[in-house]
C-alpha cells in the first residue's frame, strides 16, 4: 500500500516538473531575442552587464530554452530516469538560489521564467520554485518509480526529435518573429484602446511620511498620528504602498527627429494605413533588405500612407544609415524597451490601420510591392488585411508537428511491448487428469 502511495507521489511530482519545465522552456525558446534581453537585465542587475557579447547570450538564451523543454519532454516520458532527475533537481537549486536573491534584493520585477506569456512577482516566483524543488527532490529520491512511456530501445529517438524540434523552434522565431506573441503590441491590439485608463481604475496609493522636531529629536509621524503645533516640519517623504491600474500600453510615445515634436497621438489615432519601420539600434540593425524598405517608403508615399522609422539611436547613427541605405523616409525617436516590445526584430515593419496594428514583418520577410502595382490601394492587398492564421491553429500545427508524432510512436511502442509480453507470457500446462476428461472414454 505504501509503495503504491509512494509511487503515486512521485509520479505527481514527475507531471508537475515536466509540464511546468516543458511550457516554461518553449514559451522562451520561441522569443530568443526576448530571453536574451531578460538574460541582460540579469548580467547588469549582478553588475556584469556589457561583459558578454550579444552573440553569447543570444547562444546562452537559445540553450537555456533549449535545455529547459528537454529536461521537461524526458521527465514526461520518463527517459533515462536517474540522470534526468538529478539534473532537474540541480537546475531547480540554482534557479531557486537565483529567485531568492530577486526577492530579497529585487533588482528585477518580472523574472522573465515564462517569458512574456505569464508574469509573475518575485515572491510569487520564489513560491513556485520552492514548490519546483520540492517536486524535483522527491524525483530525485525515488526516480525508478517514474512510469515509463516508451521503451529503452526507442528513447533516442523522442530525445532526438526533441532536441531537432526546440532548437529549429528557436532558429525560426529568431529568423522570422516569435510564434505566439504575447506582448501588448500584438496583431490586432488597439493602441489607443490598450493606452486608455477607464474612468472607475483603481488609482495608486502612496504613504506621506513627515519628519518633525522637538526640543532636538525627531520623528516620523504619519496623517494619522500628526503631532501638534509644538513640533517643528523638517521635511515630507511619499511612497507609493499600491500600484493602480497600469494600462497595457502605457510607454509609448513618437518624437519628431528635427523639431522634437511629440506626434503620438496622430499616429496612433490617423485613420487609414500607416507603416512604422521600428529599429531600437541603427547601429546593430541588418541592412540586407534595405531596397525593400525604400521601395515601401516610395509605394507609402504615392498612396498618402504615413511612414515612419522608430528609433533610440543618436544622430550620428541616424546620418550612417542614411547614407548606407539611401533611406528618405522620416525619423523618429522612441525609447529603446519600447521598441523591443513591439517587434523582435531589428530592424522591423509594423503595419497599422485606424490605430490597431493589423501586420509585422521581420526584416527577412518584407512584403514586396511591385512598381506596377503602386496605383492599387492597400486594401486590395492581402497584406493589408488582418491574417488569418489564428491561435488555436497555430497550436494545432504545433501538435500535429510535435505532439502527434511522439504520441504516435508512444502508442506503437506500448501495442509492441504488449505484443512481445504476450509471447514471453508461460502456458500453464494441463494436467493429466484435464486430458482423460476431455477425451471420450471408449466403449
Amino acid at each position: 500500500m505504501k509503495a503504491g502511495l509512494l509511487s503515486i507521489g512521485v509520479n505527481i511530482c514527475r507531471l508537475i516538473v515536466a509540464l511546468t519545465f516543458i511550457f516554461s522552456g518553449y514559451v522562451k525558446a520561441i522569443d530568443p531575442l526576448g530571453t536574451q534581453y531578460k538574460i541582460n537585465d540579469y548580467l547588469q542587475a549582478a553588475g556584469l552587464g556589457g561583459h558578454l557579447p550579444g552573440i553569447a547570450t543570444l547562444s546562452l538564451s537559445v540553450l537555456l530554452s533549449a535545455l529547459e523543454f528537454f529536461v521537461g519532454i524526458l521527465l514526461l516520458f520518463a527517459i533515462n530516469r536517474r540522470i534526468i532527475s538529478r539534473v532537474a533537481l540541480v537546475f531547480m537549486a540554482v534557479m531557486t538560489a537565483v529567485t531568492f536573491w530577486l526577492w530579497v534584493a529585487n533588482p528585477i520585477s518580472d523574472c522573465g521564467c515564462f517569458g512574456d506569456a505569464v508574469h509573475l512577482t518575485n515572491g510569487q516566483t520564489l513560491l513556485k520554485n520552492l514548490v519546483l524543488l520540492g517536486c524535483t527532490i522527491v524525483i530525485a529520491w525515488k526516480p525508478l518509480k517514474m512510469v515509463r512511456f516508451i521503451s529503452k530501445s526507442n528513447q533516442w529517438i523522442v530525445m532526438n526529435y526533441t532536441a531537432l524540434f526546440i532548437i529549429l523552434s528557436s532558429v525560426w522565431c529568431l529568423y522570422d518573429l516569435p510564434v505566439f506573441d504575447f506582448r501588448p503590441y500584438h496583431i490586432g491590439a488597439n493602441i489607443p484602446e490598450s493606452m486608455a485608463i477607464p474612468d472607475d481604475a483603481e488609482q495608486p496609493q502612496f504613504e506621506t511620511t513627515f519628519i518633525m522636531e522637538k526640543e532636538g529629536v525627531r520623528k516620523e509621524f504619519t496623517l494619522d498620528n500628526y503631532p501638534d503645533s509644538t513640533w517643528t516640519f523638517i521635511d515630507s517623504k511619499s511612497i507609493q504602498v499600491k500600484e493602480g491600474y497600469v494600462p497595457p500600453i502605457h510607454d509609448f510615445s513618437i518624437t519628431t527627429l528635427d523639431e522634437g515634436e511629440d506626434i503620438t497621438e496622430d499616429v496612433i489615432n490617423q485613420q487609414g494605413y500607416s507603416f512604422l519601420l521600428i529599429a531600437p539600434h541603427l547601429e546593430e540593425a541588418s541592412d540586407t533588405n534595405f531596397g525593400e524598405i525604400d521601395q515601401l517608403y516610395e509605394y507609402a508615399q504615392g498612396r498618402g500612407y504615413p511612414f515612419y522609422c522608430l528609433t533610440a539611436s543618436g544622430e550620428e547613427a541616424i546620418d550612417r544609415w542614411r547614407d548606407l541605405t539611401g533611406a528618405e523616409y522620416p525619423f523618429c525617436t522612441t525609447d529603446e524597451i519600447t521598441l523591443k516590445t513591439i517587434i523582435r526584430s531589428n530592424p522591423g515593419l509594423v503595419l497599422i490601420k485606424d490605430g490597431t496594428i493589423i501586420r509585422k514583418w521581420s526584416h527577412n520577410h518584407l512584403p514586396v510591392i511591385e512598381p506596377a502595382h503602386f496605383s492599387v490601394p492597400l486594401e486590395k492587398f492581402e497584406i493589408g488585411e488582418m491574417p488569418q492564421d489564428s491561435v488555436p491553429q497555430k497550436i494545432l500545427a504545433i501538435l500535429v508537428w510535435f505532439a502527434l508524432p511522439l504520441f504516435l510512436l508512444t502508442l506503437a511502442d506500448r501495442a509492441w511491448a504488449w505484443t512481445q509480453w504476450l509471447r514471453r507470457k508461460p502456458v500453464a500446462k494441463k494436467s493429466p487428469n484435464e486430458d482423460n476428461k476431455n477425451t471420450p472414454s471408449e466403449t
